[in-house]
């Protein structure tokens, strides 16, 4: 017959195990990734303090990494009428290697306004200037050979995520997560 002792005992390393386990267990922001806190510029030469400067609370970010998924990210802005659409606070976030100098930034800025001739996109595009692989690795992406649409907070935190060219069971998913209010 065991003592009172025991069954106490094992309660207690039951509920201490438990315990530890609710604070080592990934959350879902830690699951899904952050961004990473970095001073950005629009194209509009707007300083931006990410991701606390984000236009709203929800926004939805079109990450790119290479020139040749530009048309992956337009399929999204067209897939989500992005551009018609006033419910949807979104940028575009091409993350490029850092040159390591204001004068290397800005050639790949100019290269950038080539592509974006429009004013009113350029308001909307953030480059990001770090080592691509890091940023992808912090914001929870598992690479940088796809386009990646997430749906950011201000704390940075990824709500949620896809990859790829526009899909409309996709979209569906990013827009409830953009629309739903009071989460986090």
């Amino acid at each position: 017959m065991k003592s009172n002792g025991w069954y106490v005992g094992s309660w207690l390393a039951a509920v201490g195990l438990a315990v530890a386990l609710a604070f080592v267990a990934p959350n879902e922001s830690s699951v899904m990734g952050r961004l990473p806190a970095f001073m950005a510029q629009s194209q509009l030469r707007q300083s931006m303090s990410m991701p606390k400067g984000l236009p709203a609370e929800r926004t939805l970010a079109l990450i790119t990494f290479k020139h040749s998924q530009q048309a992956e990210a337009e399929s999204w802005i067209q897939g989500l009428n992005l551009r018609n659409d006033t419910s949807i606070a979104w940028m575009r976030m091409p993350v490029l290697n850092d040159p390591g100098t204001d004068a290397g930034r800005s050639v790949l800025e100019s290269k950038l306004l080539q592509h974006y001739p429009d004013v009113a996109e350029h308001a909307r595009l953030v480059p990001v200037f770090t080592d691509r692989t890091t940023f992808a690795r912090s914001a929870g992406l598992p690479g940088t050979n796809q386009v990646y649409a997430l749906v950011l907070n201000r704390q940075g935190d990824v709500l949620a995520r896809v990859e790829g060219p526009f899909d409309p069971d996709k979209a569906q998913a990013l827009r409830e997560t953009l629309l739903r209010a009071g989460d986090f």
